[in-house]
C-alpha cells in the first residue's frame, strides 16, 4: 500500500488539515497518531511532511457517534 503524505501551508493545523483532507476535523487525532513528532505543533509552518493515514468508509462517523449541536 502506498503511504500518502501531506506537506504543510503556512499556518495549516490538525483540524485544519482534517477537514481539508477528508471533510471532517474528528480525524484530525489520527493524523497526530501518525507523525508523533509534531504532536506538539499548533500552527504549523510552512514545508512540514506530514503521514496520512488511511481513512476508510469504517472510520467514518455514524449520526449517532456525532455530537449533539453537529448537524448536517
Amino acid at each position: 500500500m502506498e503511504t500518502k503524505t501531506y506537506t504543510t501551508i503556512q499556518g495549516d493545523t490538525w483540524d485544519g488539515i482534517a477537514f481539508r483532507l477528508w471533510g471532517e476535523e474528528r480525524h484530525m487525532h489520527r493524523i497526530i497518531e501518525a507523525n508523533p513528532e509534531h504532536a506538539d505543533t499548533l500552527i504549523f509552518s510552512a514545508g512540514v511532511l506530514l503521514l496520512l493515514p488511511q481513512i476508510t468508509p469504517t472510520t467514518t462517523a455514524k449520526s449517532s457517534e456525532l455530537p449533539p449541536w453537529y448537524t448536517k
